[in-house]
């Protein structure tokens, strides 16, 4: 085996010649920027949907909760109002047949 003197600083002309050089630190600028360079993520979506970004309003979970119902009152309110429509026109159909029926009357006594 070769002696290597790593930490001793001889003094001895002959051990000089066997001590080893002391290493200097390496760069690591380069290899820490290169890290860095590979761990930026690439951007995967191009344009930002605002409406995602948007935060919820307060009372949505209350409207997704009362919707199924809201549905059922929804078409409840619109057979209502088309019996309503219904029985108005079915009066005014009324109105205007004894209209006509008083007219005919009217109508026969000018002669």
């Amino acid at each position: 085996r070769e002696l290597r003197l790593r930490n001793y600083d001889p003094e001895d002309e002959e051990l000089k010649k066997r001590k080893v050089p002391q290493a200097k630190p390496a760069s690591v600028e380069d290899k820490v920027k290169d890290q860095l360079e590979a761990a930026k993520p690439e951007p995967i979506i191009d344009e930002v949907d605002l409406a995602n970004l948007a935060p919820r309003k307060p009372d949505w979970d209350l409207k997704r909760d009362v919707a199924k119902k809201l549905e059922k009152l929804e078409k409840r309110t619109q057979r209502a109002i088309a019996e309503l429509i219904r029985e108005r026109l079915k009066g005014q159909e009324e109105e205007l047949a004894s209209a006509v029926g008083s007219a005919k009357q009217d109508g026969s006594d000018s002669d």
